[in-house]
């Protein structure tokens, strides 16, 4: 990506413009606490005593994800502060570093002295989280460590923006603030683990200050560089279908949350609500042409965007090949309106183009694309421009990259026949 110059027109004042970053240092400054301080002597007696056998499995995968998390950012933002244009971004992203070095150690105490892991480094502590980890979460920051690799090597705006927008909108603004939202309420409700539920306390706080930066860095960027909003938008497309598989429960078992007095169905909810509100806040359209949040259908509420994506989850449709894919077709007509949502509005044809899928394993479906609108409909199209042959699990590992398309279609597990100027503009198609 490179960086363009060229200013953009001035827009209203925005909750963004309230933030400033010299404002956020001092208050690290003020807020700053200790991990190694914090009291763990009632969480040991509550864990033992006021959890019962599954509840403290049940707390301990929830825990895992956000310890491996913090462990796996602080890691990453080094090349956030070498990109960064001005001093005191530099300085106030500083914080954040030391801020998620405090928060993996807050977690690795807890594990040992409450959950007794009883590790002899904080290596070995964060070890023991790998079986609860979950594919999205793997997935998310697998991408979070490619795309800071890439910053180091590219600092412009754009790139920047894109490492903002998964590190402070999509891993702290959406999966980590709603998760302690979802831990801070139980933990309250029950009056247990006293200890953890401070850290938990001081972890939030953090986390609202690192979001504010990222907020205010994404919103004064759009201002400046007329390719931001594409880059969030690749990288929004890219990472948000692993986003609805993090917090899947093992074995799909909704106890997992059930038994803390909550639902899938909501933390879902709560997370879409997060990410549209800091979006707003940076005055980033998130639908309509001009969204930088794929596969949204306006009409749509955020409920049944949570119920279509369990369906599809359930279904092994983004499991990357972790579980078989189910011949569901109601899964399958979700992901064909995701596939369709997709379109770019401004793909060039000049004429109705329409795409046909015929499965070896389940029903055809195909996609008209027309007048900057797209829709996609169940069974054969009477006439396609293009038309591919595959499996609909050969199809989903193209989808989300463990299957270059050029190598499926050399080794037939993908078949396309048609227009070719079609085929040749379907890049540009389904990226904006």
């Amino acid at each position: 990506m490179s960086a363009t110059t060229a200013p953009i027109a001035p827009q209203a004042t925005l909750p963004a413009d309230q933030i400033d970053f010299v404002d956020l240092y001092r208050r690290w400054e003020h807020n700053n606490w200790s991990a190694m301080d914090l009291d763990f002597s009632q969480d040991k007696v509550d864990w033992n005593e006021k959890f019962d056998d599954f509840m403290r499995k049940a707390a301990r995968w929830n825990y895992s994800l956000f310890f491996f998390g913090e462990d796996e950012v602080a890691d990453n933002l080094s090349p956030f502060i070498d990109a960064a244009p001005l001093e005191e971004q530099k300085y106030f992203i500083t914080t954040q570093q030391v801020d998620e070095a405090r928060h993996a150690i807050f977690f690795s105490r807890f594990f040992n002295e409450v959950i007794g892991v009883n590790a002899k480094s904080y290596a070995e502590s964060l070890a023991s989280t790998q079986p609860d980890l979950t594919y999205g979460l793997r997935k998310v920051f697998e991408t979070l460590n490619r795309v800071t690799d890439e910053l180091r090597r590219d600092r412009s705006i754009p790139k920047l923006s894109q490492a903002i927008t998964l590190y402070h909108l999509v891993v702290e603004g959406t999966l980590a603030q709603t998760g302690q939202h979802f831990i801070a309420d139980y933990l309250t409700r029950m009056d247990v683990l006293p200890g953890f539920r401070e850290g938990m306390v001081n972890v939030e706080k953090d986390e609202q200050r690192h979001i504010a930066a990222g907020v205010k860095m994404l919103a004064d960027f759009n201002r400046q560089d007329d390719e931001v909003r594409p880059a969030m938008r690749e990288i929004l497309q890219e990472v948000l279908p692993y986003t609805i598989a993090v917090f899947r429960p093992p074995n799909d078992d909704e106890r997992y949350v059930t038994v803390f007095g909550e639902t899938l169905q909501n933390i879902a909810v709560t997370g879409q609500r997060q990410l549209d509100t800091r979006l707003n806040a940076a005055g980033i359209p998130s639908r309509g042409p001009e969204g930088v949040l794929p596969f949204m259908d306006e009409d749509i509420t955020y409920e049944e965007r949570a119920d279509r994506s369990f369906v599809m989850m359930r279904a092994g449709l983004f499991s990357g090949g972790t579980e078989p894919i189910k011949n569901d077709p109601q899964a399958i007509g979700y992901f064909f309106d995701l596939m369709s949502a997709s379109v770019n509005p401004n793909h060039g044809f000049k004429e109705a183009k329409v795409l046909q899928w015929d499965f070896t394993d389940a029903d055809p479906w195909h996609i008209r694309i027309d007048n900057g609108t797209s829709e996609a409909a169940a069974g054969r199209a009477p006439v396609a421009d293009v038309t591919f042959t595959t499996s609909l699990a050969d199809w989903m590992a193209i989808i989300d990259g463990r299957k270059p398309i050029a190598k499926a279609l050399l080794t037939r597990k993908l078949k396309a026949k048609g227009d070719v100027k079609t085929m040749l503009a379907l890049p540009r198609v389904f990226v904006r």
